[in-house]
């Protein structure tokens, strides 16, 4: 799951609002939507970010907030350490093999180190 999608989750579930529903006002697959709240598909072109923000009445800082979260919700990243240091090239290699085995409180550590970039 993607913090996106996690997130659209959580709003549309607090609401009442079902799946099906959602997706049928929004004009897209439920399938679609499922994929997007479970991680399965990359990050939704902006205009339907602003679309769901509309549709779920997220303004300002919620609108915001999901925007970015679109931004951070690639499920498959590529680095490009090319002209950094060895160091640098060695991190994202290292942190690529053994990120499905990180545990939920070192996730939230090295979230916590990167802060607000």
């Amino acid at each position: 799951m993607t913090p996106f999608g996690a997130r659209i989750r959580a709003l549309r579930e607090a609401k009442g609002i079902q799946l099906r529903q959602m997706a049928t006002d929004l004009h897209i697959s439920a399938a679609y939507l499922s994929a997007m709240e479970h991680g399965h598909r990359g990050r939704p072109a902006p205009g339907l970010v602003m679309q769901i923000c509309g549709y779920l009445g997220c303004i300002w800082d919620e609108a915001e907030e999901l925007k970015s979260l679109a931004e951070l919700s690639h499920p498959k990243v590529t680095l490009d350490t090319s002209g950094l240091t060895p160091a640098h090239t060695e991190l994202a290699n290292r942190l690529g093999r053994s990120i499905r085995d990180l545990p939920d409180e070192t996730v939230a550590r090295l979230l916590e180190v990167l802060g607000d970039r």
